[in-house]
């Protein structure tokens, strides 16, 4: 059986939309390269039929892995997500103790991570110790540079682009 995927409703319609591009665009411009690539001639030497057909496999690999993560979503629905401790689909501010600085991060599934987009994995070592947590408690995060501390500043929804 295949694993569950935790996604948001912002990363659901992420994945709803590039499988959708996929298979309504990206399939016909890459079936029109190849067709392009055949009126060539000789297949054999023909590096832009080579090149099309590497990008149609590209393609059709996605589209399966895609079909794959939203067929075992299981969507949270951040209107209803409790706001007295953290969890996935909240977006939370947290202070570094050590660096004396504020960070706002929201708790995604591992597969919407994107750690320069500010959303960290539930499965990461900061997403574990954050989540469960209320606010102003702190937590200490076990990572490869030492034990980090953060304490829970705010926690709220994440407001539905």
């Amino acid at each position: 059986m295949d694993e569950k995927k935790i996604l948001t409703y912002e990363g659901l319609k992420k994945y709803e939309d590039e499988l959708e591009n996929l298979k309504v665009v990206k399939r016909k411009e890459v079936a029109e390269k190849i067709k392009e690539a055949r009126e060539q001639g000789d297949l054999s030497e023909n590096a832009e039929y080579d090149a099309a057909k590497d990008e149609q496999r590209d393609i059709e690999a996605r589209i399966e892995e895609l079909e794959k993560i939203l067929k075992n979503a299981e969507v949270v629905v951040e209107e209803e997500v409790d706001l007295d401790k953290i969890s996935i689909g909240c977006k939370v501010k947290v202070k570094d103790i050590e660096l004396d600085e504020e960070v706002v991060y929201k708790i995604v599934g591992s597969s919407e991570a994107d750690s320069l987009k500010g959303k960290i994995s539930n499965e990461s070592p900061v997403g574990k110790a954050l989540i469960g947590a209320k606010k102003n408690q702190t937590v200490k995060v076990e990572t490869q540079v030492g034990v980090l501390k953060f304490k829970v500043l705010e926690i709220e929804r994440p407001q539905i682009a």
